[in-house]
């Protein structure tokens, strides 16, 4: 089986309280308590600023074994892509895959120099139509369930999602861990705790049909 690595788009949200976190829970245990619950999250926050290592080190050191952090890469980051990689290898292995959001026309030298300039898992964003039909390989594509390689990335950014949606989803899920893909999949934050409680149906729904 492959695993379902199901969260949210960020955690830190004092929104979510009291509704998802307790009330008794300050803002600096908000991951800790979070990656108890999920097994992943997507980090969106270093698609604007870069953190410091010591910061990406604090993550790793509040989360369980296991746990995985997607992380986010703006365009601009592309140009200094060696320090976004330093930076971001210091969550050591609870670095996840890496998605790449790339709004401008296709350029495949641009992807041949991303390509070849590292071993980091890679979730291409490609917003432009004219990457349509370009092969990313060993890449995979965000949204696209039939990239091929090791791991599919999921967005859902469409709330609200009923149960019966969330059924629907996991029912395109399930074909993918049969295979022994990871899926990653995050739910957008909204002010209200509804990605908690999208991602923990939805965590539900795979693992009750996997027995």
């Amino acid at each position: 089986m492959g695993a379902a690595l199901i969260g949210t788009s960020g955690w830190s949200y004092p929104s979510w309280r009291p509704g998802f976190y307790p009330a008794g829970v300050g803002n600096e245990d908000f991951l800790a308590y979070y990656s108890e619950l999920f097994p992943s999250v997507e980090l969106n926050s270093t698609g604007y600023r870069l953190p410091s290592e010591d910061q990406f080190k604090r993550w790793a050191a509040a989360t369980p074994e296991g746990f995985r952090f997607a992380v986010k890469s703006s365009p601009q980051a592309l140009r200094s892509f060696g320090t976004f990689e330093e930076r971001v290898r210091m969550l050591g292995d609870r670095l996840g895959p890496v998605r790449i959001v790339i709004e401008s026309p296709r350029d495949d030298g641009l992807l041949a120099l991303l390509l070849g300039s590292t071993d980091l898992r890679l979730a291409l964003d490609l917003r432009d139509e004219s990457w349509v039909g370009a092969d990313v390989a060993p890449a995979v594509r965000v949204n696209d369930r039939d990239s091929e390689g090791p791991f599919r990335y999921l967005r859902f950014r469409e709330p609200p999602y009923s149960d019966e949606q969330l059924v629907e989803i996991a029912a395109t899920i399930e074909p993918l861990l049969d295979a022994g893909l990871e899926v990653h999949a995050y739910f957008q934050h909204e002010d209200a705790p509804t990605a908690p409680a999208y991602a923990a149906r939805l965590l539900e729904l795979v693992r009750t049909d996997d027995g």
